[in-house]
């Protein structure tokens, strides 16, 4: 038993080495700048020509619920130390897999959101940048059946995307 608290203690002292000097991290992954105290997040509008009603609302809340979750800033309205703001610029459904009959067995739908990212206190981390992510459903079932599930599991994606691609350095 006292090995396994030497190596306990062993294994917490080398991670406050490890973890120390190089910015904040969290274990997400994010790195952020040691001087980073807010972030913001801006409404996405939805400006694609087939608009999902809720889908601009949903974006924005796992967007700043992400990066709520996983670091230590603080949320501000606007102009954080960190910022996101953006808009969804796409929205479609169409056959990806056509059978013998010339009818779609499979259908997609695609979501693509441009986002502006800003970062005080480096500006080579700035960007802005398209993230399209999709997933497949079966012909047979209507949109409006599948989409809020579809819909959950593509934003989740996109929010993961554009959460590493701002805020984890690998």
């Amino acid at each position: 038993m006292k090995t396994v608290l030497k190596i306990a203690r062993l294994a917490i002292v080398a991670l406050a080495f490890v973890c120390h000097g190089c910015g904040i991290y969290s274990f997400s992954g994010a790195s952020i700048p040691p001087e980073a105290r807010t972030v913001s997040v801006q409404y996405f509008p939805n400006q694609a020509q087939l608009v999902n009603p809720v889908l601009s609302n949903d974006f924005t809340t796992a967007l700043r619920d992400a990066v709520m979750n996983q670091t230590p800033l603080e949320m501000t309205e606007a102009s954080g130390d960190l910022a996101f703001e953006g808009e969804i610029v796409d929205y479609k459904t169409m056959p990806i897999a056509i059978t013998a009959g010339q009818t779609a067995a499979m259908n997609r739908l695609t979501i693509t959101v441009n986002v502006r990212f800003t970062n005080k206190f480096d500006e080579t981390k700035d960007f802005e940048t398209r993230f399209s992510h999709y997933e497949d459903y079966p012909s047979d079932q209507e949109l409006t059946a599948v989409q809020e599930t579809l819909c959950a599991t593509i934003i989740e994606a996109l929010v993961e995307n554009i959460f590493n691609k701002a805020l984890v350095n690998w």
